[in-house]
């Protein structure tokens, strides 16, 4: 497995308004999902501060977060973006084909993507996520661009819930039927 190092602290911002917004989303009866922590074995703890600084994955991980919306289960990762290009290998194929097999069972897969410079965040359903991979598996870019993305997703904030995704998990839904 891979070896962690601050690096793996990538996201944690996201991560961190996310949680907030499922904590109001929860109080309100709307929602419950919960972050899933990936499991680690610890290596190197740094003495003072009583903090891991190297860790081994136990295994690979599936998604960030899972749970359910008003009895649909949904499950999703918080991706975070520095520059207008998202490299696909960001997101692993053993991700792709848990969410896969998720909407397989009647569940709603997605990534809600940040980019942090524009302070936007945006809803990326499962089909425009498979459709970037399947564009890389034909031999095509191995990234997305920000102008590649449906800008009718973006995520919005709404009173004390900062990352309000359910209205879009909702659209999702809509689409599908």
């Amino acid at each position: 497995m891979g070896t962690w190092k601050t690096r793996g602290l990538r996201g944690s911002t996201l991560e961190e308004l996310i949680n907030r917004s499922n904590e109001s989303y929860r109080e309100k009866g709307l929602a419950l999902i919960q972050k899933i922590p990936t499991p680690i074995t610890p290596i190197a703890i740094d003495k003072t501060s009583r903090h891991i600084t190297m860790a081994y994955f136990d295994q690979k991980s599936t998604v960030d977060f899972i749970g359910a919306v008003q009895g649909i289960p949904v499950c999703f990762d918080a991706k975070e973006c520095q520059t207008n290009t998202f490299p696909l290998q960001n997101i692993h194929d053993h991700q792709v084909a848990f969410m896969d097999a998720f909407e397989t069972q009647g569940g709603i897969s997605f990534i809600l993507l940040s980019y942090t410079q524009k302070n936007e965040v945006y809803y990326l359903p499962f089909d425009q996520i498979r459709a970037f991979f399947q564009r890389m598996k034909d031999g095509g870019r191995k990234s997305f661009t920000y102008d590649e993305i449906d800008k009718s997703w973006l995520v919005k904030s709404h009173r004390d819930i900062l990352v309000h995704y359910l209205e879009l998990v909702q659209k999702d839904l809509e689409r599908r039927d």
